[in-house]
């Protein structure tokens, strides 16, 4: 995730499928200004415990991460040489994987999601250019056409509200994205709001009925921004702002709180190892601990009793082949 995980390979991963991009995260004190816009207060956000308790098969950043059963699946991504990959792997709760099936081709940033028990995987990019392809991933593995996107998306994110799977910003390889696109099995994605500005490298969750969405970058710059879409009205309203502009970041959700991973800030080299919280009605903003190490371009999946960050890339550009489970108040 970052849920639940957006979506041109080069050594650095400076510019992700084209340009400068990053994502990143932190969260119970409160940091920076707030929105006050919010009457009902959310559950107090928990603290985070962060520990190993896995390793992939493979060293992997920018994987397409979301919630499968009592684990995740980790979809594509970059491999420590920075090439992309097609391995399509399942990560079980307890963090032991193993590779079970492949994409038709390698491909990374792109993103995953999960709707009444069917994984879906959206765009992606390599060699410059985004993918508009989505694919069904059975659960043996194996993979089918199941459509295209309005346009070509790498560096897209993905939430699912209800029955719907929202896929928000991107980049078709040479424009970033504003758009959010609604997809239904079996129905044509459809475009039904717009961001504030084109927005790639964002985290995003859903949180109740609402998916939040923390930094990323438009055009070359990092943001602040933390966003609140409303798939019922169709609105996008800004409720907070982070401390430091975040790109790379993962986003996910747990105990109605929403909570972003690491990421980094506008260098390549510029890793976090912060958990912020936000509150996704006031947009109050929090420190919730950190991982083990300062790291971007993590998968993350929201489970019902903890989050599972998969992968990502230090500070040297390093690809990083660690599962971390991360749990509330231990």
């Amino acid at each position: 995730m970052r849920l639940t995980l957006i979506f041109c390979a080069s050594a650095l991963l400076a510019s992700g499928c084209g340009s400068t991009t990053t994502s990143t995260s932190t969260g119970a004190n409160t940091i920076g200004p707030q929105s006050t816009s919010a009457t009902t207060p959310a559950p107090a956000p928990a603290t985070l415990s962060a520990q190993v308790t896995g390793h992939l098969p493979a060293a992997v950043q920018l994987p397409a991460v979301t919630a499968h059963g009592d684990g995740a699946l980790a979809i594509g991504g970059l491999d420590s040489a920075a090439g992309s990959v097609s391995d399509i792997v399942k990560v079980s709760g307890s963090g032991s994987s193993s590779v079970i099936g492949n994409l038709p081709a390698a491909i990374h940033d792109g993103a995953a999601a999960s709707e009444a028990g069917q994984t879906w995987f959206f765009g992606g990019g390599d060699a410059g250019s985004g993918s508009s392809q989505i694919l069904e991933i059975l659960s043996s593995g194996a993979t089918s056409s199941a459509g295209t996107l309005p346009a070509g998306s790498s560096d897209v994110e993905a939430a699912t509200v209800g029955d719907t799977i929202y896929l928000i910003g991107g980049y078709t390889g040479t424009v970033g994205l504003r758009s959010i696109v609604a997809f239904k099995p079996g129905a044509t994605p459809k475009v039904v709001a717009e961001l504030p500005m084109p927005l790639r490298y964002a985290a995003a969750a859903t949180v109740g009925k609402v998916v939040i969405i923390a930094g990323g970058t438009s055009g070359d710059v990092p943001q602040t921004a933390v966003l609140s879409f409303d798939p019922a009205s169709g609105s996008v309203k800004q409720i907070g702002q982070l401390p430091t502009p975040i790109t790379h970041a993962a986003g996910a959700s747990l105990g109605g709180t929403f909570y972003l991973l690491g990421g980094r800030g506008g260098s390549a080299g510029d890793q976090r190892s912060a958990i912020l919280s936000i509150d996704p009605l006031s947009g109050k903003i929090g420190h919730a601990g950190k991982l083990p190490s300062a790291l971007s371009d993590i998968g993350a999946a929201s489970l019902t009793n903890k989050i599972l960050a998969i992968g990502g890339r230090d500070s040297s550009g390093v690809a990083q082949d660690s599962i971390i489970e991360l749990k509330a108040g231990q």
